[in-house]
């Protein structure tokens, strides 16, 4: 049995149910979300030039660069292991998030997080790299964008993911 009053009835649905299969554009978003923030957990974010040595700067931590030749100190100089949850947990939220795009309002809820996540990693990332060592210089890697490309990739996943949970809004009315 049709349901479907008229054919420009049909014609719209089908519209709409093209339109909800490209609209799968937020999971390309959000894996570059992950991509990103998994790229600014694991790779080196910066250099510091301290008086005696120069510290490789990472989520995991502060350690010192080169071989020591001379017995002085080598390895880690200070970690910053909640640097490194919140930075992986914003790489995490966004990986569960693609698999959930049955359930758009629990995938809206997490895309919010997601970006606290970030903007966490970031204000921390920033801290850590201005205020840990006083008469220090910093040279940030290119690297250091990767918290505003994600960001800005989950609210423009955010906007999709809300325009898709109208879409289905406006098909059910209709039905």
């Amino acid at each position: 049995m049709n349901n479907f009053q008229s054919g420009s009835d049909r014609t719209q649905f089908n519209k709409i149910l093209i339109h909800m299969v490209i609209h799968r554009w937020q999971s390309v978003l959000l894996f570059i979300t992950v991509v990103a923030m998994a790229a600014f957990s694991f790779l080196s974010l910066g250099q510091l030039q301290l008086p005696d040595f120069t510290l490789n700067f990472t989520t995991l931590g502060f350690y010192i660069e080169g071989i020591s030749t001379n017995g002085s100190a080598s390895g880690f100089y200070m970690h910053t292991f909640p640097f490194f949850i919140v930075s992986i947990m914003s790489a995490i939220i966004p990986l569960i998030n693609i698999f959930l795009f049955r359930n758009l309002r629990l995938q809206k809820s997490l895309c919010l997080i997601g970006i606290l996540f970030i903007l966490a990693a970031a204000s921390i990332g920033c801290g850590y790299g201005y205020c840990t060592f006083a008469d220090t210089h910093v040279s940030w890697s290119s690297l250091i964008i990767a918290p505003l490309l994600a960001l800005i990739a989950t609210l423009m996943a955010y906007t999709r993911i809300n325009s898709d949970q109208k879409m289905l809004k406006a098909v059910d009315r209709i039905r």
